[in-house]
C-alpha cells in the first residue's frame, strides 16, 4: 500500500513509537487519528485525537465508527506488568497483559477488518517484540502476550489476504523508549522502526526484524533457543 494519502489509526499514539508512527505518517502525508486512553494526552498537531482503550469493547465500537475511512490499522498499544510466573500477582498480570497486548489488537482487527475490506483492502500492522520467540525471565507473562498476538498475527494474515489485507508482524528489542529506559544494552530509536515498517508496508512485506537482535532470535529458534530463554541467548 502507499503511505501518501492513506487514513491510519494508530494506538497507543500519546508517547513511544506509536507517537513516532503517527508523526511520520502525518509528514508523508497520511490522515492519521492517534488513539489514545486519554485524548488529551495527544500531542500532535495535524492528527485527530481519539479516545480508544483496546479492552473496552464500547471504545473499539466507537472507534471503528469514528474513524471508518481507515485504510491503515497500526495495533500500537501495550503494557508490561513485571512479576515472576510463581508470584502471586501474576494471575493478574498476565490477564492485564494479555487483554492489552494479545486480545485487544484481536479487537481492533474484528472492527476494521470490513472497513479496510471498504477501502481496498489496506493494512494492519501488529507491534510484537523479540519476546514472542523468547522469555525474560522479569518479564514472563509479557513474553506469553507477544507470543500469543504474534500467533493471532500469522492466523489474521490467513484470513485476511482474500480481501486483500496486508498484515505485517513487526519485531524488535530494545527500544529508545520510557519503557526500555532502565535498560542500559543497545536501543533502537523509535524513527527508525517506523521507517522500516512504513517502507515495509510499501513493498508488500508481511514481517518487520526491526534490529539484529531480533533476526538472531529468530534465527536461533531452529537451536532450541526458547529452551534456553532470552536471557542467554
Amino acid at each position: 500500500m502507499k503511505i501518501q494519502n492513506a487514513v491510519a489509526l494508530v494506538t497507543g499514539a500519546n508517547r513511544g513509537l506509536g507517537h513516532a508512527f503517527a508523526k511520520t505518517l502525518l509528514e508523508r502525508g497520511a490522515k492519521v487519528y492517534a488513539a489514545a486512553r486519554d485524548p488529551q494526552s495527544i500531542d500532535l498537531p495535524g492528527a485527530i485525537p481519539l479516545r480508544l482503550d483496546v479492552t473496552n469493547p464500547d471504545d473499539v465500537a466507537a472507534a471503528a465508527k469514528t474513524a471508518a475511512d481507515v485504510s491503515l490499522l497500526i495495533n500500537n498499544a501495550g503494557i508490561t506488568r513485571p512479576a515472576p510466573l510463581l508470584d502471586a500477582a501474576s494471575i493478574a498480570s498476565a490477564r492485564a497483559e494479555l487483554e492489552t497486548n494479545a486480545l485487544g489488537p484481536l479487537a481492533l482487527a474484528q472492527a476494521f477488518a470490513p472497513i479496510l475490506a471498504e477501502n481496498g483492502g489496506g493494512a494492519i500492522v501488529n507491534v510484537l517484540s523479540v519476546l514472542s520467540w523468547g522469555t525474560l525471565p522479569q518479564l514472563p507473562s509479557y513474553s506469553a502476550s507477544k507470543a500469543a498476538a504474534w500467533s493471532f498475527t500469522n492466523s489474521l494474515r490467513g484470513e485476511l489476504r482474500p480481501q486483500g489485507t496486508q498484515v505485517i508482524a513487526l519485531h524488535l528489542s530494545y527500544m529508545d523508549t520510557d519503557m526500555a529506559r532502565q535498560m542500559t544494552a543497545p536501543k533502537i530509536a523509535p524513527a527508525e522502526v517506523v521507517r522500516q515498517t512504513l517502507d515495509a508496508l510499501e513493498s508488500g512485506a508481511e514481517e518487520v526484524l526491526a534490529d539484529e537482535t531480533s533476526r538472531a532470535v529468530k534465527r536461533g529458534l531452529s537451536e532450541g533457543l526458547y529452551l534456553r530463554g532470552y536471557s542467554q541467548a
